[in-house]
């Protein structure tokens, strides 16, 4: 099942440099410059708060009412709607849950034919990767299909950037690590992965990570419930 992992993994280590939007802001000068990174991450938070509110006003619903079926503040979603704060996928999967609609309909709302290929270079380009605040950045693979059955995604995580706030969203999950190491927690338990080790679990579950080498990418493979 997962012959090309360390095909990957390979790939990833052998590229260090494949995204400024992977690295601390004004650390890093991979693509023009800090200034246009930041406006890229900005571009990027405004169209899926676009697209939020979007859909929010054609079912006729208010922020209210997805705000409280979410299970956080107004004053978060509309942060949100206006591009003011990026989510985790956590979040846009309560969201999406909410508005009744995929994860993918938030990033992408084009359609893609039933068998979608992703080529290599895709993950290379900065502007399909999405930077949280929770301090780590993902490249969602097949997003302009937005009917899956499951949603796929690629994370890297630096240490010292990301938070120690749990997570809990419906569904069920797989971790795959292709490079570096980190500490997972689910529920109660911390797990110490490193590249090959993998982790299955129910996303209701609180869990979160702290990356324990300098850089971590893994493997998520995320059902909506």
């Amino acid at each position: 099942m997962f012959m090309g992992t360390g095909l990957i993994a390979a790939d990833f280590r052998s590229r260090p440099c494949r995204a400024a939007r992977l690295a601390p802001y004004g650390a890093f000068d991979y693509s023009g410059g800090r200034e246009s990174e930041v406006e890229s991450y900005q571009e990027d938070r405004m169209e899926i708060g676009r697209r939020i509110r979007m859909l929010r006003k054609q079912q006729q619903r208010t922020q209210q009412e997805i705000a409280a079926r979410c299970g956080f503040t107004v004053s978060l979603l509309s942060k949100i709607e206006n591009g003011q704060t990026t989510p985790p996928v956590a979040t846009l999967m309560k969201i999406a849950a909410a508005l009744g609609v995929k994860v993918a309909d938030l990033l992408e709302p084009d359609r893609a034919p039933a068998t979608v290929f992703i080529p290599a270079e895709s993950r290379q380009d900065e502007a399909r990767w999405i930077k949280t605040d929770r301090g780590y950045s993902f490249f969602a693979f097949a997003s302009a299909r937005g009917d899956k059955a499951m949603q796929p995604y690629l994370f890297t995580a630096r240490k010292g950037e990301t938070t120690d706030h749990p997570l809990s969203h419906a569904g069920e999950e797989f971790l795959f690590v292709l490079s570096g190491e980190m500490k997972y927690r689910v529920g109660n338990v911390e797990y110490s992965l490193k590249p090959g080790d993998a982790l299955y679990f129910n996303s209701l579950e609180d869990h979160s990570l702290q990356p324990v080498t300098d850089e971590v990418t893994y493997l998520a493979v995320i059902s909506d419930g």
